[in-house]
């Protein structure tokens, strides 16, 4: 038994890596190249929005926890008042759309440090001649949480939404629920971003 608790993980990864030899030289060097190029066409994207955007300044308040998601006793223990502080860059494109780099440093569900620093894009659709505007679109998290991997950054993606003028806006994200267990997920996170 000893012996096969000690081999199983080295055949496993045999098992991987023959088969990647057999791939040819010229295919390895082709995603290499595709992933360098991925992250330099990343960090051209985050300077130009940091060179050439709004500098923002983020201030949370709020995260609603679903209702029917948790029990009583539950949203009782919980924070709903997430309040943080953060900043970032905002740049209008050419399409009239907004892309975002920030960083956010919110208080979370059990009262602990939540941070995060991310990309978001939005589409924006201007609200008539009112001079307001509503924004849909998403945003990529690198996030850190004590009750999550001991807080060790780990990526999420989730929707983003806005409305306000070009300058101040309230903004919501939402933590879709988890699984089909009560207590996890469905939370509505609510901040207002400002230029400065």
């Amino acid at each position: 038994m000893q012996l096969k608790r000690l081999f199983h993980p080295a055949l496993q990864s045999l098992a991987l890596t023959v088969p990647l030899a057999l791939i040819p030289a010229s295919a390895h060097a082709g995603a290499w190249s595709t992933v360098q190029d991925w992250g330099n066409e990343a960090v051209d994207g985050f300077r130009l929005i940091r060179d050439q955007g709004t500098p923002e300044l983020y201030l949370s308040g709020y995260a609603r926890h679903g209702r029917s998601t948790y029990t009583k006793e539950r949203l009782d223990e919980l924070n709903e008042k997430a309040w943080g502080l953060g900043g970032g860059w905002r740049l209008r494109n050419a399409r009239g759309n907004d892309d975002i780099v920030y960083a956010l440093g919110i208080s979370d569900s059990h009262f602990k440090p939540q941070l995060m620093v991310g990309y978001a894009h939005e589409w924006i659709y201007p609200m008539g001649g009112s001079g307001l505007e509503l924004g849909l679109g998403y945003t990529a998290i690198l996030m850190s949480r004590r009750d999550y991997f001991g807080g060790f950054p780990f990526p999420v993606a989730l929707p983003l939404a806005s409305i306000g003028s070009r300058d101040i806006k309230l903004r919501a994200s939402y933590v879709p629920r988890l699984s089909q267990h009560k207590g996890n997920g469905d939370v509505l996170l609510l901040f207002v971003s400002m230029g400065i």
